[in-house]
């Protein structure tokens, strides 16, 4: 199953809508995070160091509505914590499913087969399956021997099922590339819809400092894992962000293009960084300072942050808003990147040969996700 045409024309519709009423800032993805609580406690995560008290609780239906509708974006992610364990989560997303909004409900996977006849497969909803690398890497990742394999079985379960699947990968310095590029390969096999690729982000309350990536990294080592892609493959990302992660694309932040809403209001600014909550999205917009976030503000906290949730919206709204972009992004979707020059010492593999006609019926326009 692809991404629904309908998804592409909304976020197309959307995003040039916005441009032509000339709104510089507008949110794409909201990530609506329902509960701090989890079942793992992950080497690279910065979201589940809180108080007793606090991982206890979570936000109401009511309260997660709410902010969808003021917000206003196309799309929902629900990230965590692990949403799995919300006792409504089914509630939640039936909501939101009912107001047409593409939901993106990121799963670690553990509880999914348990608790899937909570939900409906429905064009509007992808379970996002939490996979950083194939078996070893991810076990060590999340700190836990089998969940992969739970994982790879609650996926092919989804997709029997017939809901969308997509899979949601941070990459760590300690990646294979090689391994990464077989993993694409069996997630393609098992029907997956597209792949989310991103590196993690050097969280101060991280357990384990060691395994981020700083910029040059990033794309020295993106490179090695996504250059000379496979025409098999299929990225839940913009061809741009793409690029941008292998360092062939210049894209700056936007900050506000995938808002948080926590149990604290709406974090200020952006879903990486905790400087502070706002009771409304608009309060949000407007008394931010957004200059002072991004590379080009020279905030060291920025200074190696490539994640998804900070630069691809700025890859879609790119795409929509420069000729140059738009016709990048029609060259990569139907001719690839072609063969690039990789890093020294680590050659990637050939191209997997593909028909003109097969190219071409893959065009799609850039999709955003969580």
């Amino acid at each position: 199953m692809g991404v629904p045409v309908s998804q592409m024309w909304t976020v197309a519709s959307y995003v040039l809508g916005k441009k032509l009423r000339g709104v510089k800032r507008y949110p794409l993805v909201l990530m609506l995070e329902p509960l701090f609580r989890c079942n793992l406690a992950c080497a690279g995560c910065g979201k589940i160091q809180y108080p007793v008290d606090i991982l206890r609780r979570h936000l109401t239906p009511e309260q997660c509505f709410k902010a969808v509708d003021e917000c206003g974006a196309p799309m929902v992610s629900i990230p965590g914590g692990e949403p799995l364990l919300h006792p409504q989560i089914g509630e939640i997303v039936e909501g939101l499913v009912a107001r047409k909004k593409y939901v993106y409900l990121c799963t670690n996977a553990i509880l999914l087969e348990k608790h899937i006849h909570q939900f409906k497969p429905s064009k509007y909803l992808s379970f996002s399956i939490h996979l950083d690398g194939p078996k070893e890497e991810h076990d060590f990742a999340v700190c836990r021997e089998g969940v992969y394999d739970i994982a790879i079985q609650a996926i092919k379960t989804a997709v029997a099922k017939g809901f969308r699947v997509t899979t949601n990968t941070t990459v760590y310095n300690n990646a294979n590339p090689d391994s990464m590029r077989e993993m694409f390969d069996n997630m393609m096999g098992l029907g997956v819809e597209g792949m989310m690729i991103s590196p993690g982000y050097q969280y101060e309350k991280a357990p384990s400092q060691d395994l981020f990536l700083h910029r040059n990294q990033t794309t020295n080592l993106f490179k090695r894992i996504v250059g000379n892609a496979k025409r098999s493959w299929r990225f839940n990302l913009s061809p741009l962000f793409v690029e941008f992660l292998k360092g062939n694309w210049d894209l700056e932040c936007t900050p506000w293009g995938m808002p948080a809403y926590n149990l604290f209001g709406w974090q200020r600014p952006c879903y990486l960084l905790n400087e502070g909550y706002c009771e409304t999205f608009q309060e949000l917009l407007d008394t931010t300072d957004w200059s002072q976030y991004g590379r080009a503000s020279g905030n060291p906290k920025c200074a190696d942050c490539m994640v998804h949730c900070g630069y691809e919206a700025t890859a879609v709204a790119d795409t929509f808003g420069s000729l140059k972009a738009f016709s990048q992004v029609v060259k990569l979707t139907l001719l690839g990147a072609g063969r690039e020059k990789l890093p020294p010492d680590e050659p990637g593999p050939e191209n997997t040969p593909g028909s003109d006609e097969e190219r071409i019926r893959k065009v799609q326009l850039p999709v955003l996700s969580s």
